[in-house]
C-alpha cells in the first residue's frame, strides 16, 4: 500500500486559505511597508483575527486548537510573498507565546496567552546578548532574587530581539544567571518581564539589510525589578527551556525558509514567461530552465525536510537531528534559489519595486538565526555520536 504524503484536508483548507491572504493582502501593501521599514500593523491585526497567532494552542487559552504542524504551514505560504510578516508571526508564536505555554504557571497561561493568541498583543525571547551570540550559555544578563520585595532584579542587556518595540508587545520573556552550580557554571532562568517595567529599555529599531517590515531592537535592563511570581517554570531551567525552544523554532524556520525558496521560483517562472529578449521569452532558454528546475527541485526537499521534522514533533517523537537537517538545509536553499532569481530577472531583480529583490536581502538571515548554519551542523554531527 503507497504511503500518502498529501496533507489532511484541514491542513489543506489552511494553506489554501493562508495562500490567499498572502497573495490578496499581504502583497500588494507589504513593499510599502518595506521600503519605509515601517511595522504592518494592519496585516499584523488581520492575521490576528484569522487565528494565525493561536494555531497551536489549546481552545481554552483562545487558541484554533490545531498543531505546530499548522503553524508552520501558515508560515510557508506568509514567506512566499514576505518574510516579514512571517517572522512576525514565527516569534511571536515558537518564542512569544510557546514558552509560557509550555512552562507557564496556570495563572500566567491564562493572563497572557488570550492575548498573543488573538494577536492583539505580542510576545518577544529575550535570549541572545551583544557578547554571546552562538554562545547563548554565556549569559551576561543577571537575576538577583530581593527576598525583602519579593521581586527580581534584572540588569543586563539582549540584541536581536524581535517583537521586542512594536505598539502592541505586552511582554519579553528574558534569560538570566540567577545563580551558580556546584561546578561553577551558570544558573541560568526565565524571567517574564511585561514591557513598561520601570528599567526596561526598548533602543530604537536596528538599521537592516533585510526583514525590514519586522520590529528588531536591542534591550536593556537597569535594576528592573518583576514580581518573583514572574519566573518562568523552575529556576535554573531557562537554558534547557530555550534549547526546546531552539529546536522547535528551527522546523518553523525552516518552513518559512522554503516558503522564500518557493515564492522565488513563483516570481522568477512568471518573469521568465513574459520578459522576452532576442525575440522570446526568456524561458525558452533551456539555460533559465534548468536555473528553475533546480531551484523547483530545491524548495520541495526543503518542504519535505521540514514536513519530517515537524510530523515527528506532533507525534511527540525525537526530532533535534531533524530539525537541524531541516533548518540548515532550507536556509542555504533560499539563498540558493533568492540569487538564481535575482540573475534570471538581471537588471530588474536589482530594483526593491520587484519582490526577488526583496528576498535576496532576506534570506542571508536564514543562515544565522536560531542557529547558524556552522550550529546546525554540529548539532548533527552531535546527533550522529561525535562529540564537538
Amino acid at each position: 500500500m503507497p504511503i500518502d504524503h498529501r496533507l489532511s484536508p484541514e491542513h489543506e483548507e489552511l494553506r489554501r486559505t493562508v495562500e490567499a491572504f498572502a497573495h490578496d493582502v499581504v502583497a500588494p501593501k507589504i513593499g510599502e511597508y518595506w521600503e519605509h521599514h515601517e511595522f504592518p500593523y494592519e496585516i499584523v491585526r488581520e492575521m490576528g483575527r484569522m487565528g494565525l497567532f493561536g494555531l497551536p494552542f489549546p481552545e481554552e487559552y483562545g487558541g484554533m486548537g490545531g498543531d505546530y504542524f499548522a503553524l508552520c504551514l501558515a508560515l510557508e505560504e506568509l514567506a512566499r510573498v514576505d518574510s516579514s510578516v512571517a517572522i512576525t508571526l514565527e516569534a511571536g508564536v515558537s518564542l512569544g507565546a510557546m514558552p509560557i505555554f509550555l512552562y507557564g504557571t496556570e495563572e500566567q497561561k491564562r493572563t497572557w496567552l488570550p492575548g498573543l493568541c488573538s494577536g492583539e498583543t505580542l510576545g518577544a525571547f529575550g535570549l541572545t546578548e551583544p557578547g554571546g551570540g552562538s554562545d547563548a550559555g554565556a549569559s551576561r544578563t543577571t537575576a538577583r532574587l530581593d527576598e525583602a520585595t519579593g521581586e527580581w532584579v534584572i540588569n543586563g542587556t539582549k540584541c536581536f530581539i524581535t517583537n521586542s518595540g512594536t505598539d502592541i508587545t505586552a511582554l519579553v520573556t528574558v534569560t538570566a544567571v540567577t545563580g551558580r552550580k556546584e561546578d561553577g557554571r551558570p544558573e541560568i532562568s526565565s524571567i517574564i518581564v511585561p514591557s513598561g517595567t520601570p528599567g526596561f529599555s526598548v533602543a530604537a529599531p536596528y538599521s537592516k539589510v533585510g526583514w525590514n517590515a519586522s520590529d528588531t531592537r536591542e534591550l536593556s535592563f537597569a535594576d528592573c525589578r518583576v514580581p518573583a511570581a514572574n519566573l518562568l517554570g523552575a529556576e535554573g531551567r531557562g537554558y534547557a527551556q530555550f534549547l526546546r525552544i531552539l529546536d522547535e523554532g528551527r522546523i518553523a524556520i525552516s518552513a518559512l525558509a522554503t516558503g522564500l525558496a518557493q515564492g522565488c521560483v513563483d516570481e522568477s517562472v512568471a518573469y521568465a514567461r513574459t520578459r522576452e529578449a532576442f525575440g522570446r521569452p526568456i524561458g525558452a532558454n533551456q539555460a533559465i530552465q534548468f536555473k528553475l528546475a533546480d531551484m523547483e527541485m530545491r524548495a520541495h526537499m526543503a518542504r519535505v525536510a521540514w514536513r519530517d521534522a515537524a510530523s515527528r514533533l506532533v507525534l511527540g517523537e525525537p526530532f533535534k537531528k531533524e530539525a537541524a537537517i531541516a533548518k540548515l538545509y532550507s536556509s542555504e536553499v533560499a539563498v540558493d534559489n533568492a540569487r538564481e532569481a535575482t540573475q534570471i530577472h538581471g537588471g530588474y531583480g536589482f530594483m526593491n519595486e520587484y519582490p526577488v529583490a526583496r528576498m535576496w536581502r532576506d534570506s542571508k538571515i536564514l543562515e544565522i538565526g536560531e542557529g547558524t548554519s556552522e550550529v546546525q551542523r554540529m548539532l548533527i554531527a552531535r546527533e550522529l555520536g561525535f562529540a564537538s
